[in-house]
């Protein structure tokens, strides 16, 4: 399946975006070299290889979980520029 004008035109209108026809020909020819190295990886023989989501083994490197006290709040909220109740009070940012 080649890629066509049409279909350049048709994902930039998508993504909201305006192409000048050089840029077109150059985005043409760039999918359809990808979409040739695609074809080339679908003719591999994978069937012996099993499915993976990284190339190395990985293992939980993560510390186990362990309840530890916290600051006490007085002290946190000393940090604060303005306070509420006991919490941060911070500027609204969505209007």
């Amino acid at each position: 399946m080649a890629v066509t004008v049409e279909d350049v035109e048709r994902v930039a209108y998508l993504a909201r975006l305006k192409f000048s026809e050089e840029e077109k020909e150059r985005f043409i020819s760039q999918l359809n070299r990808i979409l040739d190295y695609i074809a080339q990886l679908e003719e591999l023989d994978t069937e012996e290889v099993p499915p993976t989501s990284h190339v190395l083994p990985l293992r939980n490197v993560f510390r186990e979980d362990e309840v530890r006290p916290s600051m006490p709040r007085e002290e946190l909220m000393a940090n604060a520029p303005a306070e509420h109740m006991g919490y941060f009070k911070v500027p609204r940012v969505i209007e």
